[in-house]
């Protein structure tokens, strides 16, 4: 199941030419120092939001905070199964949450 999560999240990462993803036990996307998004251990996949955008997506996507680790993620939202079936859509929300973290002072 992880092998197949990651598969999906490799290919939506594909589909953003502008970043890539990292890590090699702990899939993630980075800019500007700061993570924008993560697949955990158990193949959720989290991604970061600023807090009124964050607000706005916990509703609209009947979803939770993220978790990781045994941890609440703050700035992070997890995505929900079903959204994983359209990457081209996904896209979209990955690199609005790169543009997010590109306008953070950098770390």
């Amino acid at each position: 199941m992880w092998e197949k999560k990651l598969a999906i999240y490799d290919a939506l990462v594909a589909k953003c030419p502008r970043f890539e993803r990292k890590g090699k036990t702990m899939p993630y996307t980075s800019a500007n120092g700061y993570m924008f998004s993560l697949l955990n251990k158990n193949g959720g996949l989290g991604i970061r939001f600023s807090k009124e955008v964050q607000e706005k997506y916990l509703k609209a996507f009947n979803t939770t905070l993220y978790t990781s680790y045994g941890a609440t993620m703050r700035g992070y939202i997890l995505i929900p199964e079903e959204m994983l079936e359209d990457l081209d859509t996904l896209a979209k929300y990955l690199n609005e949450s790169y543009e997010y973290v590109l306008s953070l002072e950098p770390k």
